[in-house]
């Protein structure tokens, strides 16, 4: 099924089934505007709780809250027609027990109307995952790099270079296929793992940093578009330079400004 032809958006249950079918196609969305530009080209959109870093400024994932989630979730599905769209249950919002996952992830399908949520573990969270899925809410779960656990893991790095590292992957992959899962986030685990898991597992993986193997890809959608100039990791392809364009338009618009030849004529009402 191509997402130009569906005729209704796409499900949790579309993205499951395109494993072994196609490579599925994801970008993050945070707003309006942008969520409509990428919705016809996309499987589903992740209004990740990357957006505290790309839109917020902040050092990492860990300030996100649900409310933030919330109002990002809302502004994306206002923009996406045909993509299915997840929302990521930010830190604190999941971890401290299956029930108070439950809730805020129903708060989450209620007040956005998204398709999904998604949620950062292993093993340690397959029993929230399998309640949340017995329960009527999909979840797409997410392994190896977890950016809600930096400051235990110290910083971001590539996972699977140690046995012990590649024996957590594996059992965080299982764990959450078994517990139900509709796809698995792959990120930043190094090639053979990736491609192992993905041959394993029943659910489709989504590669971030992981191997081409994976049954589909997911990028932040600003470091796609070249918005971020100082930092680009390894597995980020700028698909566009936005960045110079936009410090050129900025750049136009001020001389004009100074030189009082914007606005012209033709930009300002008049009485007829």
């Amino acid at each position: 099924m191509s997402v130009q032809s569906s005729k209704r958006r796409l499900s949790p249950a579309n993205i499951e089934a395109l494993k072994g079918q196609r490579p599925i196609v994801s970008l993050t969305a945070y707003t309006t505007p942008i969520a409509k530009l990428l919705d016809p080209h996309v499987d589903f959109l992740l209004v990740g709780d990357s957006l505290g870093m790309v839109l917020y400024g902040l050092d990492s994932t860990v300030g996100v809250t649900m409310d933030m989630m919330i109002a990002h979730g809302q502004a994306v599905m206002r923009g996406a027609q045909n993509a299915c769209v997840v929302v990521d249950l930010p830190f604190g919002s999941y971890q401290e027990s299956k029930e108070l996952a439950f809730r805020n992830a129903a708060r989450i399908l209620k007040e956005t109307g998204c398709s999904a949520v998604k949620l950062e573990g292993g093993a340690e969270m397959a029993e929230t995952v399998d309640f949340l899925t017995q329960r009527g809410i999909p979840v797409l779960g997410h392994v190896g790099l977890m950016p809600q656990l930096i400051n235990t893991t110290g910083g971001y790095r590539s996972l699977g270079r140690t046995d012990r590292e590649v024996a957590k992957i594996r059992r965080d992959a299982k764990a959450i296929d078994d517990a139900g899962a509709f796809a698995i986030v792959v990120e930043g685990t190094v090639e053979p793992v990736a491609r192992e898991i993905t041959s394993k597992l029943r659910a489709p993986t989504i590669g971030i940093g992981a191997s081409p193997a994976c049954d589909g890809q997911i990028l932040v959608s600003d470091d796609m578009l070249g918005i971020f100039t100082d930092f680009k990791p390894r597995f980020v392809k700028h698909f566009a330079e936005l960045a110079p364009l936009i410090g050129k338009a900025a750049e136009e618009y001020a001389a004009e400004v100074k030189a009082r030849t914007f606005p012209g004529d033709e930009h300002t009402f008049r009485i007829k």
